[in-house]
């Protein structure tokens, strides 16, 4: 059997509980997988950092990037100052590898509370599939005098046609994978953002050619959100860029059942990938929660669902599902939520428990 290693970044804050319960459920499928998971832990965020003033040395770095895939609970912690931690672990993973998408499930399993009245599981099933290297998260810009009152400060959006077109293609290719509406949305707001935004509606157009059986539209990112809120049932795949993707996604966390629910993953998936074996990351994207970090208030959820993705990623699709088998079957119980909320009224490990009991 082939024996897949893991690196294991539980991070900050409830990282470490959410991490634990998803390693509970990927160990306990492990005799059912046609490969081995080995998981190999490192202490890295805001502890590693307070020791030693580096969030992620250059050798354990190395050891991560020789890994198939990272499992990555949450960084950030009120003792460092912001942005330390997410720009030296998260993005520094994110742009090294070139994890250029970002995948982000919209899926409203029945019993979950939505706040949008009258929606079902029925009516809230999307993807959102987001560009992940570039836009103003590249990086680029300055200032022009700082600090005083003519002070300016410009951020630029990077837009290239091989990030733009990857992004698109691993698009249509996942929308015509899923084979649920066979739609696919581009987000974008070419009426004002004319010269990058019309890079994308051009690319859109030309890789549209390739996927005849995949119906097409593009609409202005405004008016996504507020059909996320009044009509998510028109959604079936969606793709835009990094700052649109990272708005629109939290919105549709929020309507499929909270933030406990929002898993993620972020890759490679170039014929030609980065320059290191290791070609995705996998992570439930709350934060790390530092006001009810070890109190057992933490969802589990979106991190046992985070390892869900990242069995299919490593084409474990058999235990991928029985992972959404027992995660529905733990909900409709009906032992996890408080009535008519999103907020759980059993601990972390219980839940995981529940899941556990379900495979």
């Amino acid at each position: 059997m082939k024996t897949h290693k893991i690196a294991v970044i539980s991070g900050d804050g409830i990282g470490p509980e959410v991490i634990k319960e998803g390693i509970k459920i990927l160990k306990k499928l492990s005799p059912s997988m046609q490969s081995k998971l080995d998981f190999i832990e490192y202490d890295l965020g805001a502890s590693q950092y307070l020791r030693t003033k580096e969030a992620m040395p250059q050798s354990v770095f190395q050891e991560v990037v020789s890994s198939d895939a990272i499992f990555l609970g949450a960084v950030g912690d009120p003792r460092v100052p912001p942005g330390i931690l997410e720009r030296e672990v998260l993005l520094k993973l994110r742009f090294d590898l070139d994890l250029y998408i970002n995948l982000r499930p919209c899926i409203l399993y029945e019993g979950v509370y939505t706040p949008i009245k009258q929606k079902t599981s029925q009516d809230i099933s999307f993807y959102v599939v987001r560009e992940n290297t570039e836009s103003v998260y590249a990086g680029m810009g300055g200032f022009f005098k700082k600090g005083t009152p003519d002070e300016v400060a410009v951020q630029e959006d990077i837009n290239t046609r091989k990030g733009v077109e990857r992004c698109i293609r691993y698009a249509f290719d996942f929308c015509q994978k899923r084979g649920y509406k066979n739609a696919l949305t581009l987000v974008d707001k070419a009426n004002v953002l004319t010269y990058a935004h019309n890079l994308w509606r051009r690319a859109f157009e030309e890789v549209s050619k390739e996927y005849p059986k995949v119906k097409t539209n593009a609409m202005y990112v405004d008016a996504v959100g507020m059909d996320f809120v009044r009509r998510p049932e028109i959604f079936d795949v969606l793709v835009t860029n990094n700052i649109f993707g990272d708005i629109l996604t939290d919105l549709g966390a929020i309507i499929s059942g909270g933030l406990g629910f929002a898993a993620s993953a972020n890759i490679n998936a170039g014929e030609q990938p980065s320059k290191y074996s290791c070609h995705a990351l996998f992570e439930p994207v709350h934060g790390s929660a530092p006001d009810i970090a070890g109190k057992g208030l933490a969802n589990p959820l979106a991190a046992i669902l985070a390892g869900k993705m990242l069995l299919q990623f490593l084409g474990e699709e058999s235990p991928a599902e029985r992972i959404d088998h027992a995660v529905r079957k733990a909900i409709q119980s009906g032992k996890i939520f408080k009535p008519e909320s999103s907020d759980t009224q059993i601990s972390t490990s219980a839940i995981g428990d529940l899941v556990f009991s379900f495979l």
